[in-house]
């Protein structure tokens, strides 16, 4: 027996096959394993950088107080050359006079 199709009203008269070429479940798999590892290379490469900028702040904080202890020594040692400049300077320090004779005891 032969189906005999009969045109009606308001429907289609020809049958679409559409062929959809899709991917199968193996290559879903291995695009979705391809992914996942480029997206761990990409956060291994992120906390990288960010392990070496941590060693550099660390070097730079570490030259900075040693700066900072260099800054005071010097202030104490300016503050000291200028506090014998300031006695030999002095009013009291003009008005002495240096003895003729010097004597140590024995």
């Amino acid at each position: 027996m032969r189906q005999t199709r009969t045109i009606q009203r308001n429907r289609n008269s020809v049958k679409f096959n559409s062929n959809k070429v899709g991917l199968g479940p193996i290559s879903n798999t291995i695009t979705l394993a391809v992914i996942l590892c480029l997206l761990g290379l990409m956060y291994l490469t992120q906390i990288t950088k960010q392990t070496s900028y941590g060693y550099e702040v660390n070097a730079l904080e570490t030259q900075k107080s040693q700066l900072l202890s260099e800054r005071e020594s010097l202030e104490v040692e300016s503050a000291r050359l200028q506090a014998l400049e300031r006695v030999k300077n002095s009013k009291v320090a003009k008005d002495l006079v240096t003895p003729s004779s010097v004597e140590f005891a024995q």
